[in-house]
């Protein structure tokens, strides 16, 4: 206890990429809220082309995020967060510019390369960054950025749109953007070196793009991204339908509520025990929040089936990301944390298009039953690929343990 308490987490670095990771989440999930709304209102399109606007930002996300890693080991996680940054920022602005559809789907694939590599950059700096014996901890409260962000990116893009036109929207959202640069430019950050046969190796290879180490545990974490998907793209419709649109927007405050709560004591657990003395409850909160929510007929049950997402969801990403990293070597962070994000990306995408038609078929409620029993498949996945890990590794009984 005494040599975690000589290494904190929230450090001057710490601070700095959290909020660096935050205002870049909130620019993403602020878009992601008000663009579709845009396209519908501003542009006069179809709820279709709404949707691709969604889907081609993601789509370049999934194309880049495999070469992020090797971007980030050649050129530095400092430089190369500092570059994407200010790329991001600066097509930030351009959505004041561009009032084609056509050209408006060109920028969000342009703009998702740049979100793909610096939110990358970001997390592979944050697991350098945390105590080793403290990472399950440090990576968890790291993840509160993202988490926090899908509560403030939705909140201020439709509390604004109330009362300013979408040129300031965007205007607002991209000047958010120009602080986490600044917090990056001020961050002090170490950079892992090289190795000799890194640093002579020069033709691009498979274990460039993809960590071989962190793919079985990633590939858990794309099935819990692809039942996710069912609750990002499709609660505010289900909340329409049952007439508590007004609750829905209450919604991830109380899934954030829940998972800050739970957060410090999951990242020490998880330290102290192991994975899978948080993982599996957490598992089974999902899957519980998931079949309140295909139940749900007033706004308590709504709200009741947020907090045990958020407790649930909120708990079991952080802990696989953290998992993903711990697979691979110290000095492969950037490429793990890019196969996790990259099978993750994989995840909702594929989720939103399939379970959409589900919804077409069956409906919600059906919808939300199949995504909670579909939890227990991906209970079944981990426990796999947690018994293959030690049937390899024998004598490992937990990595943290012998730090």
């Amino acid at each position: 206890m005494n040599s975690q308490e000589k290494q904190p987490i929230w450090t001057q670095g710490f601070i700095s990429i959290f909020l660096s990771n935050f205002f870049i989440f909130v620019a993403f999930y602020g878009l992601l809220t008000s663009l579709p709304i845009y396209v519908v209102d501003e542009l006069g399109r179809s709820s279709v082309d709404a949707g691709l606007i969604i889907t081609i930002f993601m789509l370049s996300a999934i194309i880049v995020r495999p070469f992020s890693g090797k971007l980030i080991q050649d050129f530095g996680k400092k430089k190369t967060l500092m570059i994407s940054m200010i790329l991001f920022t600066i097509f930030s602005f351009m959505y004041l510019l561009v009032e084609n559809y056509a050209l408006l789907l060109v920028l969000r694939f342009v703009h998702g390369i740049w979100f793909s590599i610096a939110s990358t950059a970001t997390g592979a700096i944050a697991a350098d960054i945390v105590p080793l014996k403290r990472r399950g901890e440090g990576l968890g409260y790291f993840a509160m950025s993202m988490n926090l962000a899908v509560v403030c990116g939705p909140f201020i893009s439709l509390t604004l749109l109330q009362y300013v036109s979408f040129s300031i929207l965007f205007l607002v959202l991209a000047s958010l953007i120009t602080f986490g640069v600044l917090f990056t430019a001020f961050s002090k950050m170490k950079e892992v070196k090289k190795t000799t046969a890194q640093a002579e190796k020069k033709r691009l290879q498979f274990s460039d793009l993809i960590d071989q180490k962190a793919l079985p545990i990633a590939f858990v974490g794309s099935l819990v991204a692809f039942t996710y998907s069912s609750v990002l793209s499709f609660i505010s419709m289900y909340a329409k339908d049952l007439n508590l649109i007004e609750a829905a927007s209450y919604f991830f405050l109380v899934f954030a509520v829940a998972m800050i709560i739970a957060r410090p004591f999951s990242g020490r657990l998880y330290d102290s025990k192991g994975p899978n003395v948080v993982i599996y409850p957490a598992l089974a909160l999902f899957m519980i929040g998931l079949l309140f929510l295909s139940i749900a007929h007033s706004a308590f049950m709504l709200l009741f089936a947020g907090a045990f997402i958020g407790l649930g969801y909120g708990t079991v990403v952080p802990c696989l990301q953290t998992l993903a990293i711990q697979a691979t070597d110290h000095h492969r962070s950037s490429h793990a944390t890019a196969t996790f994000f990259t099978l993750f990306d994989t995840g909702i995408a594929t989720g939103s298009f399939v379970l959409g038609i589900v919804v077409a078929q069956l409906g919600y409620e059906t919808l939300y039953l199949l995504a909670g029993l579909f939890l227990i498949l991906v209970i079944f996945m981990y426990k796999l690929v947690q018994s293959r890990k030690k049937a390899t590794s024998p004598a490992l009984e937990w990595q943290e343990s012998s730090l």
